[in-house]
């Protein structure tokens, strides 16, 4: 068993597309319209489907917002230098939302990120490959 993808409800599909692969570097691996449903799912990621967890991009036609709730909490993505990373999205348009550095009360460097539905992503310094 593994984790196939998790799903994210959002505003602009386009929005959502530019940032995920444009500014954190993911590709898009598939996206499909279903008319009779009003909605398009996008699936994106840094890997095919097959090998690796992805994100679901869900856009429903007819919903123009939503409310985010305090259930759910981060996407988080290893990368290989927070401070490296937190630049290069910033000149990419992405935002910045706490500012790299270590975690509080340990050591971990970390830094967060918002996409443009406001949904958080966690960049954590990949240690092992280092």
């Amino acid at each position: 068993m593994r984790i196939l993808h998790t799903m994210l409800r959002v505003r602009d599909l386009d929005k959502a597309l530019h940032f995920y692969t444009d500014v954190l570097g993911m590709k898009l691996i598939r996206k499909h319209d279903y008319e009779s449903g009003r909605f398009t799912l996008a699936f994106v990621g840094y890997g095919e489907e097959k090998d690796n967890t992805v994100l679901e991009l869900t856009h429903n036609w007819d919903t123009d917002d939503y409310e985010m709730g305090d259930a759910f909490g981060h996407i988080a993505i290893a990368v290989e230098d927070v401070y490296e990373a937190c630049e290069k999205i910033r000149q990419a348009g992405g935002k910045v939302t706490r500012e790299p550095g270590p975690m509080k009360h340990g050591t971990t460097v970390l830094a967060f990120v918002e996409d443009p539905d406001g949904y958080k992503i966690e960049l954590l310094e990949d240690r092992h490959n280092k």
